[in-house]
């Protein structure tokens, strides 16, 4: 049993952001993507804690409320479908568009603001975080390596200073 399956029960909590709004977002204007602008203030409908949880291969962002942690809505990233899942917005880098699911095969787009830019940065660096360790698990299981697996010791230049006499 590899220690990927030994960890199936456990959840790694991989970001936790205090306070972000949710939005209702009207249906998409056209085939490039979401835009924020478009988004009014008062069609903020929550404001909460966002969670990014890893569960083995799966990744939840779970929206809560940060008193009682009751689950306002949660986004599952499944390995290799985050485009589906989480998309940005093309006007802001606070700003992202989550597909929501109910569980039972019914989901809705939300909007989902970030107070300041390097929360909305380190929401991405998680996201990218756990496709990595849910790439290396696979290599890892499977025997196969990629090539950004390892980092190549020694240079391909000679830096050394030329010693003239």
């Amino acid at each position: 049993m590899s220690s990927f399956e030994e960890e199936e029960g456990f959840e790694h909590t991989l970001l936790v952001v205090r306070e972000v709004s949710v939005y209702k977002i009207p249906p998409r204007s056209t085939s490039g993507g979401y835009k924020c602008g478009e988004w009014l203030q008062s069609d903020r409908i929550w404001s909460g804690r966002l969670r990014v949880v890893s569960c083995r291969e799966r990744c939840e962002i779970r929206l809560e409320d940060p008193n009682s942690s009751e689950l306002f809505a949660a986004c599952f990233v499944h390995p290799g479908q985050r485009e589906s899942s989480v998309e940005t917005v093309l006007d802001s880098s606070r700003y992202f568009v989550l597909k929501i699911e109910d569980g039972r095969g019914k989901h809705a787009f939300i909007g989902l603001g970030f107070n300041e830019r390097n929360e909305a940065f380190d929401f991405n660096v998680a996201l990218s975080d756990h496709e990595k360790y849910v790439r290396r698990e696979h290599e890892r299981e499977t025997g196969e390596e990629s090539e950004d697996s390892h980092i190549d010791i020694h240079p391909a230049v000679n830096h050394r200073l030329k010693v003239f006499k």
